[in-house]
């Protein structure tokens, strides 16, 4: 039993001065697409987070084409991730002589690349339910309360 061997490509940006929260929203947009069309998803995307994404895509694919001899349009973008990286603390000076914390996060960002012919296909996306498998489930009338019982008289005085 022979094993095919999948060649990845992949470059990584690190220390790059961004929120990894911030930048992870725009990696979503190109994991899974072909390596044109997450160009152009990157080059209309207006988040900052773009710019320095389409850095590291255009490395990736550069070091397909130079150390693998694949052609750059017929990759896959196989993974995209976000990772966080260490995070600059400073100070502000406030009133009262008091000092407020300023955080200045960094992150890695990651690409990775495969050929079309060998991408893993994209999981499905969740079926969405009908408006009417949405409707609430109905509640149960509360019971009647019973008025609490009276004592019977004890018969009469014995």
């Amino acid at each position: 039993m022979a094993t095919v061997e999948r060649q990845e490509v992949r470059a990584v940006a690190k220390w790059v001065r961004l929120s990894p929260r911030k930048a992870r929203l725009v990696v979503e947009h190109i994991r899974g697409r072909s390596v044109p069309e997450a160009r152009t998803v990157l080059a209309f995307t207006q988040r900052a987070a773009a710019r320095e994404i389409e850095k590291v895509l255009s490395s990736a694919v550069a070091n397909a084409e130079a150390n693998h001899n694949l052609v750059g349009d017929d990759l896959v973008v196989s993974a995209a991730y976000v990772d966080e990286g260490p995070v600059m603390k400073r100070w502000r000076a406030r009133a009262r002589g008091r000092a407020a914390r300023i955080h200045k996060p960094t992150c890695h960002i990651t690409v990775k690349l495969v050929e079309v012919g060998r991408a893993p296909e994209p999981s499905p996306p969740a079926p969405e339910l009908e408006p009417q498998a949405q409707e609430k489930p109905k509640r149960k009338p509360a019971p009647k309360r019973k008025a609490p019982a009276k004592k019977k008289e004890e018969e009469a005085t014995t």
